[in-house]
């Protein structure tokens, strides 16, 4: 008899292999239908495009380059050949063999951004630091010169105004505050004199606060393209809004690494309404010095993850004592900003306007609390009484002043308000031989303590034998030991 299993059982996988396939088709065919359905079928030849084209006609017509040059005299070395009797003899007067002094043209070049009708451009200190004149160059070709109306080192930002009555085609700001890590940007500038180019990426990160370029550390990040010439350039957002003002790069080799650094509108905006009001920034001044909250602090503070800064010291009549911080306060926000380190405090409260009061959330023990602190330039308590020296001495060629809260804002110092310090070194003078630099403050010469700017140079005026130095820097006292 024959044995018929082996026929029905392949029948039966034939009839299951079948039955899965219809299920795998029919499951295939619904997420079919449904990524159909997300993925919607566009509507116009624009969405078809996908292209940034729209942001950057508007866009571009207020990016400008910036030309900046200068004069620099040089003057010829005398030929070694006249110091020679028998050269002398037959070729004349040594005095000949110097030549006339000659002036070369020294020139630089970036990238600046029209941020209002009337042609204010914003653009980097760095470009047109030393600069005798100014011109910028629009896309559409035409030339203009430009007046510089405000030069800010510690921001690295500079405004010019073009010297034509416009209007001109501009980039508003937009809200800095509001960029997201991953938002797509646009880099406009002119790299490395080529003319104007467009580049994009995204951010990469925000608050970068240990780039090292300006005083104030809180940098935008991106992978969009930027190279020397770009500086000044515009970074804008998909609206066609000013975002940053591209600044710095990431390098080993002098080109893109896809690290770029822009300073944030926000800044931007700040200096560029000091501009119109008077030329001048006026920072407010608190009168008080922060520490990083690292993990040890934050452990000894029974914090949950390190935050805020915390403050180390108070001075006397500051708007900071006057508000009621207290030393060992925990500043954990700056007007609703949260406040990661020194440099992100820094810039949040630097960027206040003069005149107003700002709200800083603090944590005293445990409990949040908030202080309201005026916001104030700093003082000058006393006249600065500005000297250049010029006797033969150490100081021949240091300009000195009378230190109080305004000249150590404007010298970067945190220091006590008492004393004489250094504000400019001549180059080539006997004060920069001698090691000398600004912000050195001097507090004694041959254990005679130097109170004034006047008494410094009376002291000069009649040279010891023998000069001993105390000079404080960075918060420690040296003693230079000198033979007249």
């Amino acid at each position: 008899m024959r044995d018929f299993r082996p026929v029905w059982l392949a029948q039966f996988a034939i009839l299951a292999t079948f039955g899965v396939a219809v299920l795998l088709g029919l499951a295939t065919a619904a997420h079919s239908a449904a990524e159909t359905e997300r993925r919607q079928i566009p509507a116009s030849e624009q969405e078809i495009k996908l292209s940034f084209a729209p942001v950057v006609r508007q866009v571009a017509p207020a990016v400008v380059n910036v030309y900046a040059s200068r004069k620099v005299v040089q003057q010829q070395r005398r030929s070694p050949f006249f110091d020679d009797p028998f050269f002398r003899r037959f070729f004349g007067d040594p005095g000949r063999g110097l030549s006339r002094p000659q002036e070369r043209v020294q020139s630089s070049l970036g990238s600046g951004v029209i941020v209002s009708q009337d042609g204010t451009v914003i653009t980097n200190h760095h470009v047109i630091k030393d600069a005798d004149e100014v011109r910028v160059a629009l896309n559409d070709r035409r030339e203009f010169d430009a007046d510089i109306v405000l030069m800010d080192e510690r921001t690295d930002l500079a405004v010019l105004k073009i010297k034509d009555d416009g209007p001109f085609d501009y980039v508003p700001f937009a809200d800095s505050d509001s960029l997201e890590v991953g938002d797509i940007v646009l880099a406009i500038g002119n790299p490395f004199g080529v003319g104007q180019t467009v580049t994009q990426g995204i951010v990469s990160a925000l608050a970068r606060t240990q780039v090292g370029v300006t005083d104030y550390q809180f940098f935008i990040q991106t992978d969009a393209a930027i190279n020397p010439g770009n500086s000044g350039g515009a970074l804008v957002d998909m609206t066609g809004q000013l975002v940053g003002i591209n600044t710095a790069i990431f390098s080993r080799s002098g080109g893109s690494n896809g690290i770029g650094f822009a300073i944030p509108a926000h800044m931007a905006r700040f200096v560029a309404s000091a501009a119109g009001q008077g030329g001048k920034v006026q920072r407010p001044w608190l009168g008080a010095t922060v520490q990083l909250v690292g993990a040890e602090i934050a452990d000894a503070l029974s914090l949950e993850r390190p935050r805020g800064v915390i403050v180390t010291n108070i001075f006397e009549g500051s708007p900071a004592e006057e508000a009621g911080l207290r030393v060992s306060d925990l500043v954990i926000a700056v007007d609703g900003k949260e406040v990661l380190d020194p440099d992100s405090f820094g810039y949040r409260f630097a960027t206040r306007p003069v005149g107003e009061t700002s709200r800083f959330t603090i944590m005293r023990g445990n409990r949040e609390e908030i202080v309201e602190v005026a916001l104030s330039p700093a003082p000058e308590t006393v006249p600065r009484d500005a000297r250049k020296l010029k006797e033969y001495s150490p100081f021949e060629g240091a300009t000195v002043m009378n230190l109080s809260p305004a000249v150590a804002e404007e010298l970067r110092l945190e220091t006590e308000f008492e004393g004489v310090v250094i504000a400019e070194v001549s180059a080539g003078s006997t004060a920069q031989r001698v090691g000398l630099r600004p912000g050195d403050i001097v507090r004694a010469i041959n254990d005679q303590t130097v109170e004034t700017s006047r008494m410094l140079e009376t002291i000069t005026k009649t040279p010891p034998r023998i000069w001993r130095l105390d000079i404080e820097r960075g918060g420690e006292v040296r003693r230079i030991t000198l033979r007249s």
